[in-house]
């Protein structure tokens, strides 16, 4: 089996996949994409766990990500 290392553009399209989701969710949850019905807590979550600094190195020093297969 051969392994390739993750790079900067895999993790950003993954990122931009899970937001594009969270948006579509909180659409149909809220029945409008731009409501002003706060976050359920699995969103700030979501929300939160992808946020990207563009100040900080990517990957982070000393990083042990698994590599995509």
């Amino acid at each position: 089996m051969s392994w390739r290392r993750e790079s900067k553009r895999d993790d950003d399209r993954r990122t931009n996949l899970l937001l594009d989701a969270l948006d579509h969710a909180y659409a149909v949850r809220t029945g409008d994409p731009c409501s002003d019905a706060g976050l359920t807590e699995f969103e700030e979550t979501v929300l939160h766990g992808v946020g990207y600094d563009p100040a900080r190195p990517y990957p982070p020093a000393g990083h042990r990500y698994p590599r995509k297969g």
